[in-house]
């Protein structure tokens, strides 16, 4: 019979459903806590009008609350991109070669395959940051020969659960864990990172938690 020809065996109807759902793409979920192993500092751009003869340190003085980055309740957040950038920068410094793929490296995997999705939010409300007044190239670049005063946020230690989503499956639990913990001392995160010659924003990695998700 015609209706007879659409029937699946129940064996061969398992196999395809076990088939399928092996098929699915899942998503890594580390959720790792970090903690600060240094002081952390700030230096968003921002665009405020200085005022009618208003001095430069007069200026820096009144706007250095503007460098940080903040939620609307005021309180200060350490952007995604900050962990997410640090990790990658982290792949590409460590050159790791992926095992049985000649010479191909785990960078490109890091850089697309990582994603962080939620800023970091800190118990530190923006009226209760402390300020740090730094001589700095007046063209922002190192070595630079004209320097000026400025004024950043500073934060003396931070700590908190940051969301990693790891997209990719080449990118294996113990490579993850390997690359995250050099990232938080080789490349670290905000002004005056170790990335950029400096000590600032390195952190460590106390603990992660992992978990699974369908994409």
């Amino acid at each position: 019979m015609e209706g007879d020809a659409l029937r699946i065996p129940h064996t061969n109807l398992f196999n395809l459903l076990v088939s399928l759902y092996t098929q699915v793409k899942k998503m890594k979920i580390a959720k790792c806590k970090l903690v600060s192993q240094s002081p952390y500092s700030q230096g968003k751009y921002h665009q405020t009008e200085k005022k009618s003869k208003e001095l430069p340190k007069d200026y820096e003085s009144r706007t250095w609350k503007q460098k940080c980055h903040i939620n609307k309740d005021g309180y200060v957040i350490i952007p995604p991109m900050a962990f997410a950038n640090s990790i990658k920068e982290a792949a590409t410094y460590m050159s790791i070669s992926i095992p049985g793929q000649g010479k191909s490296k785990y960078t490109k995997n890091f850089h697309a395959g990582i994603l962080v999705p939620k800023p970091l939010v800190l118990d530190m409300h923006i009226d209760e940051i402390k300020s740090e007044w730094v001589f700095v190239p007046s063209d922002g670049r190192r070595g630079g020969t004209t320097r000026v005063s400025k004024c950043f946020p500073l934060i003396e230690s931070w700590n908190g659960t940051v969301e990693y989503y790891i997209m990719d499956d080449i990118i294996t639990i113990d490579i993850f864990e390997r690359v995250l913990k050099a990232a938080g001392q080789l490349i670290g995160i905000g002004r005056f990172r170790p990335k950029n010659w400096g000590y600032y924003g390195r952190y460590s990695v106390e603990g992660i938690k992992w978990e699974e998700q369908s994409l």
